[in-house]
């Protein structure tokens, strides 16, 4: 997990010493619909996903106390369509003792199915849970385990903690998984300072053996953190399968997740770019410390991360949960590359919490103009999904006004610029208050596929992430949008057709 020191001293602490001494004044309109955000109070990184009992589990780290970072403790709640979330008591909370101060940083949780670890049976198995324990009094952080005997409800832990204990500040967020090429548990776990992933092996999830190191490559500049290793299928063949490797890290202008693409043999990743690329897994300014679940159905591989709140205030929660995310990879000119779709586990289901009817379009002609889509829709909000595919081979640019003040016309543009080829979200007029002026656009290389693009636009009161041409690239941001600001347009620089159009509303009646 990002620590302290990195996201509050750089992104939240002239927000939170302004929320210590104004009014807390409740922030509805910014609730997002259908992303995940606690009831209450403070949430960051996604920890211990897993699919259980017909259910989707989310934990992820949470200040039960206050709206704020602090506390951290697991919160937990669970789905069964990862749009609508059940929420339920915390699950690990914060260790307090004369002492010593013990924080549940992030981790990961796995269904020890044989009772390697001995904390449950093979007809009962225990869930155990990884995890980094931050101990600030001593400016240590080591990796503990605990283990669950009701289904992850609530957790014991391990009498031998710490199970790993470098005597280092910077040590953190372990990933474990079970590799049938070596027989064992794998753990992923950053070595934070020096811009490395290592690797542990273990029969039973209590003692860890050094297996290999990664790195330092790729992205350096700032600590590597929430290391996470996936096996992905290449151009949707269940038979060529390829490995990859994501690491966080505080970019150039905030959150960086980068992935490297290479080989395992179950005990050492070797990187099929020497190290040598940065490939960003967003290019946004707000997508972070992501894992996946592994077991999901079908064998689905589906991301989920932390959107980050930047400097707004929102009450009485702070912080959500992005669209969850299939993944894959495809080969491309540049050779393999990760591929990123909003998991179709939502959006089989978005007609099911959609208000009103979707509204469709085919072949609409737009020259040089804006054309409104209010007034078709349902409900005036700031919630909905759109999935659009444009014919661009004669346009400038192409997309949508989103999120439009019609009084001081102050909006948000999402669009495709042809001559730059690239996918881009412009928050220059609407958001220059919320963010570094460096990230009031943000844009990713995309190219048109025979003059057709393709895009997924998905507004939520707060965040918006744009997916390009069926998850080629993504960019997620946060947006605070006024309570007026909910007109939307479809325009053109030049010609373009509107092939298709779906939008799904979520707003209020």
């Amino acid at each position: 997990m990002l620590r302290k020191k990195l996201i509050v001293m750089m992104f939240l602490l002239p927000a939170i010493n302004a929320f210590s001494q104004k009014k807390v004044v409740p922030t509805p309109q910014w609730r997002p619909r259908y992303h995940f955000t606690p009831e209450k109070n403070w949430t960051n990184d996604p920890n211990g996903l897993l699919f259980l009992n017909g259910e989707f589990q989310l934990y992820y780290q949470h200040n039960p106390f206050e709206n704020k970072w602090g506390h951290m403790s697991w919160g937990h709640a669970t789905s069964k369509d990862l749009i609508q979330w059940n929420y339920l008591p915390v699950a690990i909370p914060e260790v307090v003792t004369k002492d010593t101060t013990t924080w549940i940083y992030s981790g990961s949780a796995v269904v020890d199915k044989n009772n390697t670890s001995g904390f449950g049976t093979t007809e009962k198995p225990p869930i155990v849970a990884i995890f980094t324990a931050d101990q600030p009094k001593q400016h240590k952080e080591s990796q503990f385990i605990a283990y669950s005997n009701d289904n992850g409800m609530s957790y014991k832990m391990y009498s031998g903690n710490p199970v790993i204990d470098l005597n280092k500040s910077d040590f953190r967020d372990p990933n474990v998984f079970w590799s049938e090429q070596s027989k064992q548990w794998v753990m992923t776990v950053s070595m934070v300072n020096e811009h490395m992933v290592r690797f542990y092996g273990s029969k039973d999830l209590k003692t860890w053996t050094k297996l290999s190191d990664f790195g330092p490559a790729g992205y350096t500049k700032n600590g590597w953190e929430c290391p996470s290793l996936l096996p992905l299928t290449v151009d949707d063949d269940p038979k060529k399968i390829k490995w990859v490797l994501f690491v966080s890290s505080g970019g150039d202008h905030g959150p960086l997740i980068q992935y490297f693409v290479g080989d395992f043999d179950g005990t050492t990743f070797k990187d099929d770019n020497n190290g040598e690329k940065v490939l960003p897994v967003d290019y946004g300014d707000a997508f972070y410390a992501a894992i996946a679940w592994r077991d999901a159905p079908q064998n689905k591989k589906i991301l989920l991360g932390w959107i980050q709140d930047g400097r707004k205030e929102t009450y009485p929660w702070k912080g959500q949960m992005s669209i969850p995310h299939d993944l894959s990879l495809r080969t491309t000119d540049n050779g393999l590359r990760l591929r990123q779709l909003p998991s179709s586990i939502a959006t089989q289901n978005l007609s099911k919490y959609a208000t009103g009817k979707t509204l469709l379009k085919k072949n609409l002609k737009i020259e040089d103009t804006r054309i409104s889509l209010n007034k078709e829709r349902p409900f005036s909000g700031n919630s909905y999904w759109i999935d659009a595919e444009f014919d661009v081979s004669k346009a400038k640019k192409t997309g949508f006004y989103i999120v439009e003040n019609p009084d001081v016309t102050k909006n948000i543009i999402v669009a495709y610029d042809s001559e730059k080829k690239q996918l881009y979200v412009d928050c220059g007029n609407a958001e220059a208050g919320n963010k570094s002026r460096e990230n009031l656009i943000q844009a990713a290389p995309m190219k048109d596929e025979n003059g057709i693009i393709k895009i997924q636009i998905l507004v939520d009161n707060s965040s918006l992430e744009v997916f390009g041409n069926d998850g080629e690239k993504v960019i997620s941001t946060m947006i605070y949008p006024d309570i007026n600001a909910t007109s939307l347009w479809v325009f053109t620089e030049g010609k373009s057709v509107l092939k298709n159009l779906k939008l799904w509303d979520f707003s209020q009646k």
